[in-house]
């Protein structure tokens, strides 16, 4: 079973605060364990002053529900009380964000925490999350809600995963992940 240390954390934090300087960006990088507490919060110069709170939230959601915020959209979208009700819940550390700058942290097949980016636009939180964890090696694909095997936007055939086109993926997999949750939950 990997863990995520304090150095990594620091690492993924700092890597975080240079690319998000880098596109002229003041924000704040919370990075969580796999159980979403709080590993490293870091808010850069000029960030705003809420951004902290809400990267930490952004960083629970991807550990907690061990999907990336914008995998959660759909399914919130489909069942807003269900989402409303999930930040209630007396286990429920911070509030549930089905959104932008929400990632998983996956290493080796192994959801190992949660990275929350907050202060750029919900496309730019994404991108500094995404080119983070991919440049040092974390893993950014995961299956849809109750589908074993493939991860979300892949098709199996023979035996071999093949990527999905973007229409199959802006489809299927989002129609999957609203339907199938709605049977889990």
């Amino acid at each position: 079973m990997s863990t995520l240390t304090l150095d990594a954390a620091d690492e993924i934090v700092d890597a975080a605060l240079k690319r998000a300087q880098s596109l002229g960006k003041a924000v704040s990088v919370a990075v969580v364990d796999a159980g979403g507490f709080v590993i490293s919060v870091r808010r850069s110069d000029g960030a705003r002053p809420l951004t902290p709170d809400i990267a930490r939230a952004k960083a629970y959601t991807a550990a907690v529900m061990q999907r990336p915020g914008k995998m959660l959209k759909k399914w919130q979208e489909s069942q807003p009380v269900f989402f409303s009700q999930l930040s209630q819940l007396p286990g429920a550390a911070l509030p549930i964000m089905a959104t932008e700058g929400s990632v998983t942290i996956k290493k080796d097949g192994e959801i190992i925490g949660g990275l929350g980016i907050a202060g750029g636009t919900a496309d730019e939180d994404q991108q500094v999350a995404d080119d983070v964890l991919e440049s040092l090696g974390y893993e950014l694909e995961f299956a849809a809600w109750g589908v074993a095997g493939a991860p979300a936007g892949t098709t199996e055939r023979a035996g071999t995963t093949e990527r999905a086109s973007t229409s199959e993926q802006a489809g299927t997999t989002e129609t999957e992940q609203a339907g199938t949750t709605e049977k889990e939950a």
